[in-house]
């Protein structure tokens, strides 16, 4: 993983110096998926990146779940993969302990690691930070099953804060996808075993 990068911009705003070339695709969606629905949305977000060209990287906020699923189908696509990272004055915040070791195996996987204000532990912060990234993108991938946003997951809201962007969106919810407890994250991806990195240590915010 190459140089950290901060961002300090005001939430839904664009990132500084970033123009409408080579803008980033994003990626969010539910967390709690289950193993199997983990890797047939890995599959279905790997199709759909090696099917947009273009140089721009994607970006994922550090996550168990779709997070997870879309970083591992980045790094098998050879598409730069930025992580981004909460912060708590100037200094990367410990990620909740359901999501650290889907946030260690992504920082792995990460070309490039983006720190970010906000509180991985609150839910309403943790929307902004998505917010603020959608807003940065060109193309959101959504892991969406198509139910409203509730008090713990805000995927629905999302979409529609990006289409009411003018944002392109696509759902990804592939057939015979579920979700599940979301509790336990599946062995490391085939791409970091490559690397020849050991199982990371245990880090989510959905």
């Amino acid at each position: 993983m190459s140089t950290t990068a901060r961002d300090n911009g005001a939430a839904g705003g664009q990132v500084p110096g970033r123009g409408a070339a080579g803008r980033e695709i994003a990626a969010v969606g539910h967390a709690d998926l289950s193993p199997r629905t983990l890797a047939l949305v890995e599959s279905a977000f790997q199709e759909r990146l090696e099917r947009h060209v273009g140089p721009g990287p994607v970006t994922v906020r550090c996550g168990a779940g779709a997070p997870l699923a879309f970083g591992r189908a980045a790094s098998t696509s050879g598409r730069r993969l930025i992580v981004v990272v909460p912060t708590r004055n100037g200094v990367p915040a410990m990620p909740p302990r359901r999501d650290r070791t889907a946030a260690g195996e992504l920082l792995h996987l990460a070309d490039r690691a983006r720190l970010l204000p906000y509180e991985p532990n609150h839910r309403d912060s943790c929307v902004g930070a998505d917010e603020r990234m959608i807003a940065a993108g060109g193309l959101l991938l959504a892991a969406w099953d198509g139910s409203p946003s509730n008090g713990l997951d805000a995927t629905a809201h999302l979409v529609a804060y990006a289409r009411a962007r003018g944002i392109p969106v696509e759902i990804v919810w592939p057939e015979g996808a579920e979700r599940g407890a979301g509790e336990a994250v599946p062995t490391p991806s085939v791409a970091l075993r490559a690397r020849g990195t050991a199982e990371p240590p245990g880090a989510r915010c959905s």
